[in-house]
């Protein structure tokens, strides 16, 4: 890898749709709808509106494990946002996540529908609305706090930094690659010296080990940029048993499945989910074998 040198920023910055590599067209440098697009609502007070990335995971996941702990109030509908195709930049969209980023949670359970946005505000939201996933304890759960925001500060650097010039960017660089390697390499190292003697993050699994694993234990287990191996992820030993251990737990799989339309695998695509039994019948290998 060799990094060009011929280049100076200019005196004022101007957007360059042609340079941004794969995933340009997802970002832009204004905010604000494209185009007048309002936003489906389904039957359940819940509305989610996302893509399975490692942030959309976090939010389905949660979901489904409150409804697999009995709280039946966490039933919801969850909606497709192609962020290729620019449906983040809809009108009703933008009016739920005005950052034009998934997921977005629109919660119809109140006097008047109120929109949260942020992966991390949506978590924290269900998880106090139903007393569920965050500790009891209070030393246990400032510590689970700590850790969830941690994440959110932490995995722009995995997501945006190691991954886009790993994996997205349209040449490599050696300098940022390895900037963002060695950042990656150690957070793996701070979550491997946490997890060292515990089963859990904070005390007990909570909405921050969820968090965690939609990216750093996807990461270990091989599911982020094809980038294990670089990282010799195999040397995190105690990452690796946490996010097997929770990879294995029915609602982390269930919630990896919603809003996923990608991937060789369409019996792991519910592109859409409206009821729990969705998973039986409306996975992507399901719907293509009906049609034909």
């Amino acid at each position: 890898m060799t990094d060009k040198t011929d280049y100076t920023p200019p005196a004022v910055w101007t957007w360059d749709t042609e340079s941004g590599g794969k995933f340009a067209s997802i970002n832009r440098p204004i905010a604000g709808p494209t185009h007048d697009k309002e936003l489906p609502v389904g039957k359940h007070p819940l509305q989610l509106y996302s893509l399975a990335t490692p942030n959309g995971v976090k939010v389905t996941v949660l979901l489904e494990e409150l409804l697999a702990a009995g709280h039946s109030g966490a039933e919801y509908d969850a909606w497709i946002i192609n962020i290729g195709e620019g449906a983040q930049f809809g009108s009703g969209f933008v009016g739920a996540n005005p950052n034009s980023k998934i997921p977005a949670l629109m919660d119809h359970s109140g006097d008047s529908p109120q929109r949260v946005f942020e992966s991390g505000a949506i978590m924290l939201h269900l998880a106090e609305k139903f007393g569920a996933f965050l500790p009891s304890d209070p030393s246990d759960r400032t510590e689970a706090m700590s850790w969830l925001f941690w994440q959110m500060g932490s995995a722009p650097y995995l997501g945006g930094g190691f991954g886009h010039f790993y994996a997205y960017a349209p040449e490599k660089f050696e300098y940022p690659i390895n900037r963002f390697a060695m950042e990656t390499k150690r957070q793996l190292d701070v979550l491997d010296r946490q997890l060292d003697g515990k089963d859990w993050l904070a005390g007990e699994y909570s909405i921050a080990d969820m968090a965690i694993w939609a990216w750093y234990g996807q990461l270990v287990l091989g599911r982020l940029y094809s980038a294990a191996e670089f990282l010799d992820v195999a040397s995190y030993k105690n990452v690796v048993r946490w996010a097997e251990a929770i990879d294995a737990r029915p609602a982390v799989t269930r919630g990896r499945m919603v809003n996923r339309a990608f991937g060789d695998d369409l019996s792991m695509q519910l592109r859409e989910r409206h009821d729990a039994s969705d998973f039986e019948t409306k996975t992507q290998d399901k719907l293509e074998e009906n049609a034909s």
